[in-house]
């Protein structure tokens, strides 16, 4: 590591389920990084998990919200009172590596255009499994369709090692984000609207339309228990997965591009509608008949978002696209049957 070594926050989000942020405090407190603080941020917990805190855990700063915020609205309370130059939004359901700050630090560190870093996110329950949510970093599709280096929508490989490269990616995974304070603030944080899921990818596509460049550190590693706070099949993770991808297509592109790629997404989610029909996954079908409405009647929200996008842009639509995947990655897993990351051209 150089010898100025930044404060970092790392900031939890938190809602019920004290066993997961006992585990999660006791790997984070066994990281080797020397300068760092924890902020949980309670988005008023149910279960005691403010007294237990408190009682078990008195050195970290408890801040203490009067509602569940979601993860967007968690993160963004937390950074409000953190003091570190470099804020890390952590899951509370996962372990770290005790080096995982170091990695992530010196990454941002020797990369002036670096403002993101994401570590290698394995499965906590399979370890050598590329976890769910991120993998060894995470990319998209230009309609909106978010994959990672090791998983493709539900296919998820195994780690031997092809994917240890550090390297630019388009989306970090907010399961454990390592951002720049001031870059993150000039972006707005996270958009509160999403709730939960995708306003990490959101908040990376803000900053690619920045000019700044988001990274992966492999040498970095976390473990991850998917989906025990939202089971992968809920009505709710299927809306806010559905609802928050439109919102960044109809909020992040310029007009014309926005107009375009809505058009065929629409379609796409009909497709969508009825497989899931098919399957009588009454969950799904929902969901995305939920999902559409939302955007139907929350003009205000896209407009307010797009307000805000104008004032970021730095680049023009065309340098953006190259950060992208040209084709569909729904057409090229479901329908040629690409289930790995360097199967895709």
């Amino acid at each position: 590591m150089p010898e100025h070594q930044p404060f970092i926050s790392v900031i939890i989000p938190h809602w019920n389920g004290i066993d997961i942020l006992s585990e999660c405090l006791d790997s984070l407190k066994a990281s080797t990084y020397p300068f760092f603080e924890i902020i949980v941020s309670d988005n008023a917990s149910s279960d005691g998990s403010q007294s237990w805190l408190k009682s078990h855990h008195p050195d970290i700063s408890l801040l203490e919200n009067d509602a569940n915020y979601g993860y967007a609205g968690g993160c963004n309370l937390g950074a409000r009172i953190a003091k570190g130059s470099i804020l890390v939004f952590l899951n509370n359901d996962t372990i770290q590596d005790p080096d995982w700050l170091n990695h992530l630090a010196l990454s941002l560190i020797t990369d002036e255009s670096a403002v993101a870093v994401q570590p290698k996110i394995l499965n906590y329950y399979q370890r050598d499994l590329f976890d769910y949510a991120g993998g060894s970093g995470g990319f998209m599709d230009v309609l909106g369709f978010p994959f990672a280096r090791g998983r493709i929508f539900l296919d998820q490989e195994k780690d031997l090692g092809q994917y240890d490269d550090s390297r630019q990616i388009f989306w970090a995974s907010g399961t454990a984000i390592c951002v720049w304070k001031d870059a993150y603030e000039k972006a707005g944080g996270f958009e509160e609207s999403f709730f939960a899921h995708m306003e990490e990818i959101d908040l990376c596509w803000k900053f690619h339309l920045m000019g700044k460049r988001v990274y992966v550190e492999p040498k970095s590693v976390v473990y991850h228990k998917n989906a025990v706070s939202l089971p992968m099949q809920s009505h709710w993770k299927y809306y806010l997965n559905h609802r928050n991808s439109l919102l960044m297509v109809l909020g992040n592109y310029s007009f014309p591009l926005s107009i375009y790629f809505f058009t065929m997404r629409f379609v796409l989610e009909w497709v969508a509608f009825f497989y899931a029909f098919t399957k009588f996954d009454f969950n799904h079908m929902t969901a995305i008949i939920r999902s559409l409405i939302w955007i139907l009647f929350h003009p205000h929200i896209i407009i307010k978002k797009r307000k805000n996008i104008r004032r970021l842009r730095k680049i023009k639509d065309k340098h953006f696209l190259n950060q992208l995947h040209k084709g569909s990655i729904v057409f090229s897993h479901y329908l040629f049957g690409k289930k790995k990351f360097n199967e895709l051209s």
